[in-house]
């Protein structure tokens, strides 16, 4: 599997790194996801969408938090993927994070996995 490092963005509240593993792009957010670092990951997203990567998989596991920009910066990039043959799937989500999706009911559009190997080998 390719295991190459894409690129990675940060700020003081949001570390966001992209790799490639197989057909996947895999993007890892970690820290906070809100207002103010969504541009942090909606880059990374949109940059993996245009270079033609359709299948993006987010490791959640390293979110501690998510607000409902971020919950809209997933869902863009959702039905950006899925309008390109692709999909979103999300990976390891913490209960905090978790709960924002079931409260909003965007856990039932995403395609979820308990872990990151369950979401890579599907």
């Amino acid at each position: 599997m390719d295991r190459g490092t894409v690129g990675s963005a940060q700020s003081g509240r949001l570390l966001v790194e992209v790799r490639h593993e197989g057909i996947s792009a895999v993007v890892t957010p970690a820290g906070e996801l809100d207002h103010h670092t969504a541009d942090l990951l909606r880059e990374p997203l949109e940059d993996c969408l245009g270079k033609g990567c359709s299948r993006l998989v987010v490791d959640c596991s390293r979110l501690e938090f998510c607000d409902s920009t971020g919950l809209n910066v997933l869902l863009a990039a959702r039905l950006k993927a899925e309008a390109a043959g692709g999909g979103v799937h999300l990976a390891g989500m913490l209960p905090v994070v978790a709960r924002v999706f079931e409260i909003t009911g965007a856990d039932a559009v995403f395609t979820v996995h308990e872990t990151l190997d369950a979401a890579l080998a599907e």
